[in-house]
This record gives C-alpha cells, structure tokens and sequence, in this order.
C-alpha cells in the first residue's frame, strides 16, 4: 500500500535532495579540480584563476615527470611491502586480542580490558616512543613501522563485540565435539565475523597507507621510505626539482602525484564498501 504525501512532505523532500545534491558537489569538485589539473598544462595552469571544470591546453607532461622520478616508484614498493606486513601483524594480534577478551569464561578479561582502554586516553608521547623504538634499535628498519603499532584499541573493541555477538550455543557445539580454541575461532568465529574483519582491513590499510610521520622518522634514507612522505615532501616543501628540472610545472606535478598516490585505495574502496557499514554496526552495538 503506497502512502501519499503531504504537500509539506514533498516540498521537505525537494529542499533535502537540493541540499545533499550541493554538498555532494562541494565535496566532489576537490577531487574534480585536483584531477583536471593535473591533465593540464603547466603554463597554462600557473597563468588560470578560478574554478577549473576541465583541463586546459590537455598535456600528460605532469605524469611523465612524476613517473620518471625514482622515489616514486621506491616508495609505491616500500608502501606495498608495508601494507602487506602491516596489515597482517594488525589482524593477527587485533583478532587474538579480541578472541581472548571475548570469552566469558576467561577470569581476567575486565582488568584486562581496563588496561587496554587505558591506552585510548593516556598514552606515553610522541619522544618516550621514539626513544624506546631507538634504544630497540627499530630506527631504519620497516619492523620499526610494524611491531610497535601492532593493534588499534578501538578496533579491537569492535571486533571484540562483533565476536561476543556469535551465538554462545554455536562454540559450546563445537566445544562437545572436541574442538580447541584455535578451530573455534577458525572455523566458527572468524567467517561469522567476515564483515567486521574486512572493515577493519580497511581502516589499517588506509592508516598505513596515508601515514607519513613515524615513517618519516623511522626511515629516514629516502631511498627506504614510503609513498606518503614522497607525497608530502612535493606538497609542502616543493620537491619537485628531481622531476621538473626547474620549469614552472611544478604545480601540475603536485597534483599528478596526489592522484597517482591516492588511485590505488580509490580502486580498491569499492569492492570493501559493501562490508563496511554492516561491519560497523555488528562491531560497535550489543544486544
């Protein structure tokens, strides 16, 4: 039965989809603006003004100059390699974390679970870290980016009541069958969780792969560090000389360099979309 409505209902209607459809565009024409420009001349970019809709004089220059630059291609590699170890360290310890804390029957999970939320407020500062990554002489190595941020607090909360919502009878089943903990969570815990799981690979694999500052400090040879610090280097200091070779393209090459670096997640996003609100809301709301 379809329920009319009121002339009040439609014109909220009408002004509610103006109004998302105006701040779709304002966010989208960053984007919009950062991709036409970097199709654009470099001249032709430095003299323009105002809103920029399409390219203007359409050159490929910027990119040819970004991908002939070696620390592109170093860094694309070093993030891969950090993304890749990153991000199973962090499930692995995340899930074995929450596994553990989600059992009813294990004693010490409350102070436990104190201790750890604990760190949510109170943490030991950027230098006490920095220090003691030295003195375990992390400095320069890729582990220096891995083992010491080995597992978010928040999402381990959430995967945590995402596992404590698996139904109780399944894992007692399961138990009177002679299976361990480690088929439990295999078997049972782990592909009902699979939504949760897969928004919190992308929460990591975004974190790791926007993250600039540890790496920066932790991998100082340029030759070692990650695509982000590449990225921040041409943005804010201007480092494009390596590239432009002291023409006035240097702007083109800035946002030829944000789209190279960002494309990959873009591409990736979509096909994680689908989990990410569902495994959101099992994580974060307990019955």
């Amino acid at each position: 039965m379809k329920i009319k409505k009121t002339i009040g209902e439609r014109i909220f209607d009408v002004f509610n989809h103006i109004f998302l459809l105006c701040l779709a565009l304002v966010c989208l024409y960053p984007l919009w603006h950062v991709c036409m420009a970097s199709f654009t001349d470099g001249n032709a970019l430095m003299s323009h003004t105002g809103v920029l809709l399409w390219p203007i004089k359409f050159s490929l220059d910027a990119y040819k100059r970004v991908f002939s630059n070696p620390l592109i291609f170093s860094g694309y590699i070093n993030t891969i390699k950090l993304l890749i170890l990153g991000v199973s360290w962090q499930m692995l310890m995340t899930i074995l974390c929450a596994y553990v804390l989600s059992r009813p029957k294990f004693l010490l999970r409350r102070p436990i679970m104190l201790m750890i939320t604990f760190t949510m407020f109170f943490s030991g500062g950027t230098i006490p870290i920095y220090m003691n990554m030295q003195q375990l002489g992390m400095m320069g190595h890729i582990w220096g980016l891995i083992i010491p941020f080995g597992m978010s607090t928040y999402n381990m909360i959430i995967l945590r009541t995402a596992m404590e919502g698996v139904p109780s009878s399944l894992v007692e089943a399961a138990t009177i069958d002679g299976a361990g903990h480690l088929a439990i969570l295999w078997r049972i815990i782990l592909p009902l969780t699979k939504a949760t799981l897969a928004t919190l690979v992308l929460f990591y694999g975004v974190g790791l792969w926007n993250s600039w500052f540890w790496p920066a400090r932790v991998l100082p040879d340029a030759s070692n560090t990650v695509l982000a610090v590449v990225l921040r280097d041409i943005l804010i200091n201007g480092d494009t000389a390596s590239m432009d070779g002291g023409l006035p393209t240097n702007e083109g090459i800035k946002y030829a360099t944000i789209i190279v670096a960002t494309l990959p997640i873009l591409c990736i996003y979509p096909f994680i979309q689908k989990y990410f609100t569902q495994g959101v809301m099992i994580g974060a709301v307990k019955e």
